[in-house]
């Protein structure tokens, strides 16, 4: 499955009970993903993106968080001038799941 094929999938709401992904299920799914993600810890998504301005990164930003709200599945994003550090888990299972890695693969769409 490309990252395409990831941004193209909807992200399935983690409902609990389930245990985070670990190992080498991480490691495939991170290898599909591909562009500059990194998964932390065995426990969440992290990449920076850069921008040219304060304003470029606003307007990611906030096209990151229109998907989110589609998705129901909302990252951690952190604002600054000419950057934006996106953070992604499931909080509900404190680590990450399958969606984990498809909202990120949309947030790369949203560049």
């Amino acid at each position: 499955m490309s990252t395409c094929e990831l941004a193209n999938r909807e992200c399935i709401p983690c409902r609990g009970g389930v245990p985070p992904l670990k190992g080498p299920a991480l490691h495939d799914l991170l290898a599909q993903l591909g562009n500059g993600w990194d998964v932390i810890n065995e426990h969440h998504l992290e990449k920076e993106f850069t921008f040219r301005n304060f304003r470029e990164a606003l307007d990611f930003t906030n096209r990151v968080g229109a998907i989110a709200e589609q998705q129901n599945h909302h990252p951690d994003l952190h604002v600054g001038w000419g950057r934006v550090k996106v953070l992604i888990w499931t909080h509900k299972i404190d680590g990450l799941t399958e969606s984990d890695f498809v909202f990120a693969a949309k947030a790369d769409t949203a560049l």
